[in-house]
Order: C-alpha cells, then sequence, then structure tokens
C-alpha cells in the first residue's frame, strides 16, 4: 500500500470568480447609464428672460420647485407650505446652502410671493430665481 502523491479526481478549492465579475461589470454599466436620468429634476414650464445665470453644479444648493398645479418640491421631496420654513431653517440656513426658486410660469404670482415671503420668514436673504433663457427666434 503506497501513499499517493496527488489528488486525483478531488475537489478544487477555488471559486472560478469569472461569472462574479461579469454579472458585476454588466450592473456597473447599467448603474452607470440610469444614474444622471435619476437626477433629471421635476417637469417645470420656466418664464423666460433675456439674461440667465446658470444653476451652479455644486452640491451647496437646494432647488425649491413650485409646479403648474402650486404642489412644491424641495430638491424632490414634496413639501407643505406649512412646513416649508421649518425646513428651509434646518436644510438651507443651517447647513450655510444657497437656495433656489424654480416656479413654474402658469403658478399664480400670489402664490410665488407667498413662498418667497415664507423664504424671507426663514431668515433665508439670498434667493436665487431660475428662467430659462428667451428664445430670439419666438419674437
Amino acid at each position: 500500500m503506497g501513499a499517493s502523491v496527488g489528488n486525483k479526481g478531488g475537489f478544487v478549492a477555488e471559486i472560478n470568480v469569472t461569472p462574479f465579475v461579469d454579472v458585476m461589470l454588466v450592473l456597473l454599466i447599467i448603474f452607470m447609464v440610469t444614474a444622471p436620468m435619476m437626477s433629471e429634476g421635476l417637469e417645470v414650464d420656466l418664464p423666460q428672460t433675456r439674461t440667465v445665470e446658470v444653476l451652479p453644479t455644486d452640491s451647496d444648493h437646494l432647488v425649491l420647485t413650485i409646479r403648474k398645479d402650486g404642489v412644491m418640491y424641495l430638491d424632490e421631496y414634496k413639501v407643505v407650505p406649512e412646513e416649508l420654513e421649518d425646513y428651509l431653517r434646518r436644510l438651507v440656513k443651517e447647513k450655510n446652502k444657497t437656495l433656489f426658486l424654480h416656479a413654474d410660469k402658469d403658478v399664480p404670482y400670489g402664490v410665488v410671493v407667498d413662498v418667497m415671503g415664507r423664504i424671507k420668514g426663514a431668515g433665508i436673504e439670498k434667493l436665487g430665481v431660475v428662467a430659462e433663457r428667451e428664445d430670439p427666434k419666438k419674437k
């Protein structure tokens, strides 16, 4: 009886990681393609003006959106008018962020003025208003 030198026909203790890497690469590509679509923002028909400042791309700002139906969103989170000042104090003023108002052009003027009053009531002095550049060809 001799001792066998090799494990012929025994189990292999190595894991084949090729299928795992393939699946992870496919998931990475899917997330890279879908991630820009997730931060598009809300659909709002903005008023037009001749000169427009570009919205900054850094993360030191928040956008308050007022849709045509009067529903408000702070970035992508729905906010009711009664809680707006509290949210603005906590999220904008305490963290020293810039606030931009992004209102649909069909929102009544009184609603926009009321929201601007609530913004001032929260202690925010700097407010940017977002608009689209006027198309000179449409005149």
